[in-house]
């Protein structure tokens, strides 16, 4: 007997019928969807996260290739032609799109159709196992990790934050089924106009209205509120303190009270408001509207919008594990914005970056001018190596220096200095966070991981050192295990093997089965000679990548890395080979091969004529330029290698990628040159 379906499984038929009914409309849109459903946006997007974890949009997208498959497996039409009939305006896209989420291009269907790798796809989350998405350490040169986390710019997790600073907080607001409690008192008429005494309990009854509209808020109903004030004897307004307030707050188990006055000089009216929290009788948040008397009823409802919108994103920093403190980020009145901001920072941080877009988007598109989106989307695109749109991004957020704060300009000073200026600005701007507020562990990190992309370890690990030493006396785990990682890997660089050990076995607890963690165990055991448990990390490890969806290329290239670190250079070799073995005409695996003979001079001639190959077919690649100029060099030809490791300096600067070993190389060049002539 079939199993009746879930109500999520109905709704989510539902949309996907929506979908297919417009399949061949490209301009079907999101607001389309929401409307054919008879949602509105939010609520769609809301309950969609809350089902699948995707965007609307994503979800349209997936749909529309879900069916490219099916249609692609009949092979009744070309790619192109399926890609127009499932709503696409470019087959270029489409293909793109197709590759992203199944894994191999449209073309490749029919040869794989009775793969089992595309039933998979068509039965999991394809954003949870989105192949090549992760991070591949390489041999060559590679992009500065700063770039990875470029823009935690100031970010520190809400644990984090409200260790620091307690002002705002909803820490002892959220009831236990995950609202936010309320009572609204009667407002107190301190006109000397009786006409105002009916406002008293008006005011009262519209903002418990108006709340009670919120699901994310639980609001104490007036006859309640009142009944309750009439069996305590208060009946004169004016003896309702904060203090008695709180108290029948607490019998009403209202974490949070409105508490409020209403004043009037000459024409003009205030409302006055406070939020005060009922454990502490300190207020949480104050308001002021002022108007005249006809107004009144405007002001009530700016009123009751301000406090919910306010108590409404104090619960999502509260709530969500991965958001992040306004002063730092973001600022915005919009809980619809901040809630979509916040989707975003989770996508962001599971590396899973088209998704953090289009949340970041979403946010945008209802608040223009919240600032943390545009300078995680600019991380975002750099995270995904399109580092022109990155910059885009950057400059946008950069021209809104005067809506940030001090420590929030300061992180866009950082953020432009990662994007067009030099290690040394991005230091200086550290160094004025620092002064700041010397308990941030994010601005000792940025530092560490500054000075590791400078090479100069032994200045990198007291800073990652200090960090780890905050988290340690807020008694938190770090967010992120950059902060274990990097500093292990200055630990090696330095040969303080018995640390690197040490700070493994805190790594595992805090982050259980983390495979960039693993790696790094397995070449510690390795260089100490230890292969059984080296072995045993390597199995744990290519268990897991493999779990990810990592190609054998990309897993074989991770080996090679192990080995190198470990100083075992033949089995580096050995596995640089086989990845380019996996990829013979990729050129960026060329290339690492080709870098990695030069450089640790095991065959310059073959280094040189494996980069020649990489370079014919893509000529602009400013790695493979930088090997063949450093090939030249260990050649002892000076002048031709400096030529072309300027000219892959150059290419590199537009891009405002910074490497060190580069500039280094070249800086060496250059005085070989000049010894030369």
């Amino acid at each position: 007997m079939t199993e009746p379906l879930s109500v999520d499984q109905v709704f989510i038929r539902k949309l996907t019928d929506i979908v297919l009914a417009n399949l061949q409309n490209e301009d079907f849109s999101v607001t389309d969807l929401a409307h054919e459903s008879g949602m509105s946006l939010y609520n769609l997007s809301r309950r969609l996260h809350s089902i699948r974890k995707k965007t609307v949009n994503q979800f349209i997208r997936e749909v529309r290739l879900q069916k490219a498959l099916e249609m692609l497996q009949n092979e009744e039409y070309t790619a192109s032609e399926v890609a127009y009939k499932v709503g696409f305006s470019s087959p270029t896209y489409f293909n793109k799109c197709f590759h992203e989420f199944f894994g191999y291009p449209p073309g490749k269907v029919k040869k794989r159709d009775s793969d089992n790798h595309i039933a998979n796809n068509l039965n999991k989350d394809a954003v949870e196992n989105e192949p090549g998405k992760s991070t591949i350490r390489t041999f060559f040169l590679t992009l500065p990790v700063v770039l990875f986390l470029a823009l935690l710019t100031g970010t520190i997790v809400l644990l984090i934050y409200k260790k620091a600073n307690k002002s705002e907080s909803a820490d002892d607001l959220i009831s236990s089924d995950g609202r936010i409690s309320i009572a609204v008192m009667p407002f107190h008429n301190m006109t000397n106009d009786t006409l105002w005494d009916i406002w008293q309990d008006g005011i009262q009854t519209n903002l418990i209205t108006s709340l009670s509209n919120s699901e994310d808020l639980q609001v104490r109903q007036t006859e309640t509120i009142n009944r309750l004030l009439q069996g305590k004897g208060l009946t004169d307004y004016a003896s309702i303190t904060p203090s008695v307030a709180s108290t029948i707050s607490r019998k009403l188990d209202a974490n949070v009270f409105i508490y409020g006055n209403i004043c009037q000089s000459g024409a003009t009216v205030r409302v006055n408001a406070q939020l005060i929290n009922s454990k502490s009788k300190e207020p949480v948040k104050s308001f002021q509207i002022d108007g005249t008397s006809g107004e009144i009823l405007h002001m009530l409802d700016s009123l009751s919008v301000m406090a919910r919108d306010f108590l409404i994103i104090s619960k999502l920093k509260k709530v969500v594990p991965v958001a992040f403190p306004n002063q730092f980020v973001s600022s915005t009145n919009s809980p619809e914005a901040y809630r979509y901001f916040l989707y975003g920072q989770i996508a962001y941080y599971k590396n899973d970056f088209p998704t953090a877009k289009d949340w970041f988007l979403q946010a945008l598109s209802i608040d223009s001018n919240l600032v943390g989106a545009m300078a995680k989307i600019s991380t975002a695109y750099y995270n995904e190596s399109n580092y022109e749109e990155g910059r885009v991004w950057c400059l946008r957020y950069y021209r809104k220096l005067d809506m940030m704060t001090m420590p929030q300009r300061i992180w866009a000073e950082f953020l432009y200095a990662i994007n067009f200026k030099t290690l040394n600005d991005r230091i200086k701007c550290l160094g004025q966070l620092k002064e700041i507020d010397d308990q941030q562990p994010i601005t000792y990190f940025q530092l560490g991981d500054s000075y590791l992309e400078m090479l100069q370890y032994d200045r990198a690990i007291p800073e990652f050192e200090k960090a780890l030493e905050i988290f340690h006396k807020w008694d938190t785990k770090p967010f992120w295990t950059a902060f274990y990682n990097e500093l292990g890997i200055a630990y090696h660089k330095t040969g303080q093997y018995k640390k690197e050990k040490k700070l493994y076995k805190k790594a595992n607890k805090d982050f259980p089965g983390n495979p960039e963690i693993i790696d790094q165990q397995a070449y510690l055991s390795l260089t100490e000679g230890d292969t059984v448990a080296a072995n045993r990390y390597i199995e744990k490890w290519i268990s897991i990548r493999q779990e990810q969806s990592w190609s054998e290329a990309n897993i074989t290239h991770g080996l090679a890395y192990v080995y190198s670190m470990a100083g075992i250079p033949d089995k580096a070799e050995e596995y640089l080979r086989q990845a380019l073995a996996f990829e013979p005409e990729n050129p960026a695996r060329i290339n690492n091969l080709a870098y990695f003979l030069i450089n640790r001079d095991r065959n310059i001639n073959e280094g040189l004529e494996l980069v020649e190959k990489a370079l014919e077919i893509n000529p602009d690649s400013y790695n493979s330029l930088h090997t063949k100029g450093w090939g030249l060099y260990k050649q002892g030809k000076y002048r031709e290698a400096l030529d072309i490791l300027q000219k892959s300096w150059d290419l590199r600067r537009q891009y405002s990628i910074y490497n060190h070993a580069a500039f280094l190389n070249l800086e060496e060049a250059k005085k070989a040159a000049a010894g030369q002539q």
